[in-house]
């Protein structure tokens, strides 16, 4: 099939890749001319395991473009999706829609054949009905068909995540939109990939639905990490015993300092707004935002806690910036707050990432970036891991610790074992654990 996907963001490129290397023809659309130039160059504008060599596979094979021309690659497409960025609007939390709605209209007036227009953005309810309006509207002599297919990709995994789903959601108002989304998945059927068909608004409800569900079992966790360390249980054991129920299941139980990235705040707070916008009230998301947002500064607090209360001239190291592992997604990363408040207290911060700093550094310019994590850690009072990248989970500690001023490590993934941490004289402060 011949797809065209605009927008080459996260969710645009991946998905543009992987559609490729089913065989299908896809051209990737974007109205940036130097990320098409760095794609067309074979550079990647975001870090993703493995995209690099997938997208360099499938243009070699002639079955994936880029442009900035969005008619050519709509020409003749049994399906055009659309991946443009839906951030928060300034001033009220609303998603911004006017990317997906300006590429709407522009589709109107391109297309001269009728189409299955897909959005695959992360959109509230009711999105695909006003896609569909500009649409009619501006091309009154057309019958496309416009269905929702909601991403659940995972940063950092997101390429096994689009091959190995563990569901592909179809919103479809007719059962032409069905039929060709059927066929864009139908290589995933060895796979034996489930496919959920609903009404279109479903498929919209779905994703945010999924998003906050997760978004509060995580801060469900770490809610109890703190009680946990006030009565003197350990959080990972109660994941673990929680966990083993199959009603809750282990995953998103990792206790930490609050969630961040492209997906759980900006669609948490957009469900909200959606919520307020139908007098229908959701306390237990509103819960969540605002546990989730508090918890970030108290990790720095935290850590100032943990040098005796005062930071004031000292130096804490850093170890992770990204708001997770495996990409350079600085997007509401608890780093930011966490940062800003050990410079609140006087502190002097460094850092080491091993993908983040490029982007990490306008945003906190006041944070002295290091090669290595030794190289942050070389004169600190403190060490506080903040993203648990593999490259921080067999340290040297007697490396690490030879250098310090002071041995302090604070463990904000929980990657540690204390009798490890301790064996090499460090002060070791976990999280949902006792002190030690």
């Amino acid at each position: 099939m011949k797809i065209a996907m605009i927008g080459t963001g996260y969710v645009g490129l991946v998905s543009g890749a992987c559609f490729s290397d089913f065989g299908h023809d896809v051209v990737c659309v974007d109205k940036d001319a130097g990320k098409i130039e760095a794609l067309n160059a074979g550079r990647m504008p975001i870090y993703e395991p493995g995209l690099d060599s997938l997208v360099a596979k499938n243009v070699a094979a002639g079955r994936l473009s880029f442009t900035t021309d969005l008619a050519p690659a709509v020409a003749g497409a049994d399906a055009v999706f659309i991946a443009v960025g839906t951030p928060s609007r300034r001033g009220d939390g609303h998603a911004d829609l006017s990317y997906v709605f300006g590429a709407a209209e522009e589709l109107a007036a391109t297309l001269d054949h009728d189409c299955v227009i897909v959005t695959k953005s992360t959109v509230p309810v009711g999105t695909g009905d006003e896609v569909e309006r500009i649409l009619r509207e501006g091309a009154p002599g057309r019958s496309h068909s416009v269905a929702s297919n909601p991403e659940f990709l995972r940063e950092g995994a997101a390429i096994g995540d689009f091959k190995r789903p563990d569901r592909i959601v179809i919103g479809a108002e007719d059962a032409h939109g069905e039929s060709v989304l059927r066929e864009v998945y139908r290589p995933l059927f060895l796979n034996e990939a489930p496919i959920l068909v609903t009404r279109r608004r479903t498929a919209e409800m779905i994703k945010y639905a999924a998003n906050a569900f997760l978004a509060t079992k995580i801060t469900f966790i770490n809610e109890i990490a703190d009680l946990c360390e006030a009565v003197g249980a350990e959080v990972q054991d109660v994941a673990r015993g929680i966990g083993l129920d199959n009603r809750i299941g282990a995953k998103f139980l990792h206790a930490g300092p609050g969630y961040g990235g492209s997906c759980f705040p900006k669609d948490t707070l957009a469900l909200l707004k959606t919520a307020q916008d139908n007098e229908v009230p959701l306390r237990l998301v509103e819960a969540t935002v605002q546990a989730n947002d508090l918890r970030k500064r108290a990790m720095g607090r935290k850590i100032i806690a943990a040098m005796g209360g005062n930071a004031r001239g000292k130096t804490v190291a850093l170890l992770g910036l990204t708001f997770k592992p495996n990409t350079d997604d600085m997007r509401d990363s608890p780093s930011l707050a966490i940062v800003q408040t050990l410079l609140d207290a006087g502190a002097r911060v460094t850092a080491y990432d091993p993908e983040g700093m490029e982007i990490a550094a306008p945003m906190m310019p006041e944070v002295e970036m290091k090669a290595s994590a030794y190289a942050a850690a070389e004169g600190a009072d403190a060490v506080a891991i903040i993203t648990e990248w593999d490259a921080f989970r067999a340290l040297d500690l007697a490396r690490l610790g030879g250098s310090m001023a002071d041995k302090l490590l604070v463990d904000l993934r929980n990657i540690y074992r204390r009798d490890e941490v301790l064996r090499h004289g460090f002060r070791h402060i976990a999280i949902g654990t006792r002190a030690e």
